[in-house]
């Protein structure tokens, strides 16, 4: 088939968190340009077809960057996950030279209050990840204040986000991050917020200085948490113009 539109991507180093969740290291021919927020088509060749299985994965990585990052959950049922999972190291994973996706920073607001589950970070990791990068170069001057909510159901589906973010939100003061598990009992060290993102949401909201008429909300994961963290920003105040989503579906079949 004519791949003329694609790319193939070489796999660097997959990160394990759990049997159904990691990390995967992609790199790229060149840098790649996009929007922070925007997602990737990725896919693996199908011998049946002759042509890629693809399938949409949001960019944690920077724009810019030739090394590009996915946090993945796998689904067993699924067409392409599993077959990602049994890539080694030096394998092609192609990619779609065009990154797409609306769910990217609304900058008709200045404050900017981020809900996700588990993978449904890596939307906000990018955004975070490139205003430092543009405050550095000074193509930024103002930071937008940003809050980001991460839920799973155990610390380590948070990947590695708990101590990067962490550490970039004690050192930036644009910046707050609040991990939550909703299972706290199965791990008596873990420290920070217990309840599922829209409990923790209702919480931090009562909480959020900046004002309301200049905060967008964005929600980011399983759809069930979404539609209760949209119903709170919503009874908050936030119009429903700045209120934005980005459903994984966890229960599809395809992936």
């Amino acid at each position: 088939m004519d791949l003329s539109g694609y790319s193939a991507l070489t796999l660097v180093e997959r990160i394990d968190f759990a049997d159904d969740l990691a990390l995967f290291r992609l790199k790229a021919p060149s840098p790649v340009d996009f929007k922070p927020g925007q997602y990737a088509t990725l896919g693996v060749m199908d011998d049946a077809t002759g042509r890629p299985l693809l399938r949409p994965y949001s960019v944690a990585s920077a724009p810019g960057e030739a090394m590009m990052e996915f946090f993945i959950e796998r689904v067993d049922e699924g067409k392409l996950t599993p077959r990602l999972w049994e890539l080694e190291e030096g394998a092609d994973i192609w990619m779609r030279d065009k990154l797409v996706g609306r769910f990217v920073l609304d900058t008709s607001c200045r404050h900017h209050l981020m809900a996700a589950t588990v993978t449904g970070v890596g939307p906000y990791v990018s955004i975070v990840r490139d205003q430092i990068r543009a405050l550095e170069a000074g193509a930024l001057e103002t930071p937008y204040r940003v809050m980001i909510l991460h839920g799973a159901s155990h610390s380590w589906e948070l990947g590695r986000y708990v101590p990067e973010l962490t550490a970039l939100a004690d050192e930036h003061d644009w910046l707050s991050y609040i991990p939550t598990v909703s299972r706290p009992w199965d791990e008596t060290e873990w420290a920070g917020e217990t309840g599922r993102v829209e409990d923790v949401l209702r919480k931090h909201l009562d909480g959020w200085g900046p004002p309301l008429d200049d905060t967008a909300g964005y929600t980011c994961g399983h759809p069930q948490m979404i539609d209760k963290a949209q119903g709170i920003l919503e009874r908050a105040g936030l119009p429903e113009d700045v209120i934005h989503e980005e459903k994984y579906f966890v229960e599809r079949v395809s992936a």
